[in-house]
């Protein structure tokens, strides 16, 4: 089966809330977070050089996972109330309080490639307050985006950061339901 050369789009995001209790980590049902645009995140940990030799003789890296950022068209009400922690009033107003307990979630997207797309869960990450803008209309509407700031942890539980999968003959059906929750390796892996 032939492997992908280049790699384009962004689709398919998706956050579920995570809830960690006596060591055990569940997830709540995939959100959708349409109107994605752009996604980079950047590893974090250091790397830690040892010399002898006159060279480097043994070279060792911390992963601490993940951060970034998530633009996308506009912040879904759900991901509002549900992650960020903001309530809805009796006349439908969002409202943020300082004391606003944000949730971690396991966050999902789809990166398409030449052959085949790649589907991806990071799963325990968190949100920044994301800034709030606007600009005025020109000659011409331009579309304002939203920017939520992720970082991706490794899960307590397990020290698992990350996985992701592509469509082969032997998982198509892991693959099809691949966002219908949040993937976990079966235990004989």
């Amino acid at each position: 089966m032939a492997n992908n050369k280049v790699k384009f789009g962004l689709s398919n995001c998706v956050m579920a809330v995570m809830t960690e209790n006596n060591g055990s980590i569940t997830y709540g049902n995939p959100i959708s977070v349409p109107g994605a645009v752009n996604l980079s995140l950047e590893p974090q940990g250091d790397t830690n050089d040892f010399y002898a030799d006159n060279y480097i003789y043994f070279s060792s890296t911390a992963n601490q996972g993940y951060e970034g950022d998530l633009e996308i068209a506009m912040i879904p009400d759900a991901i509002r109330t549900a992650i960020m922690g903001e309530t809805v009033d009796s006349n439908g107003a969002y409202v943020e309080s300082s004391n606003d307990t944000f949730k971690n979630f396991a966050f999902g997207f789809q990166i398409e490639g030449d052959v085949k797309a790649r589907r991806f869960w990071y799963y325990n990450c968190s949100l920044t307050r994301p800034t709030n803008s606007g600009a005025t209309i020109e000659a011409s509407k331009e579309p304002q985006t939203d920017t939520l700031t992720i970082k991706a942890m490794p899960r307590s539980t397990d020290l698992k950061v990350r996985v992701f999968m592509e469509k082969t003959d032997d998982n198509v059906s892991a693959y099809n339901g691949f966002f219908t929750e949040v993937y976990e390796t079966p235990a004989s892996v």
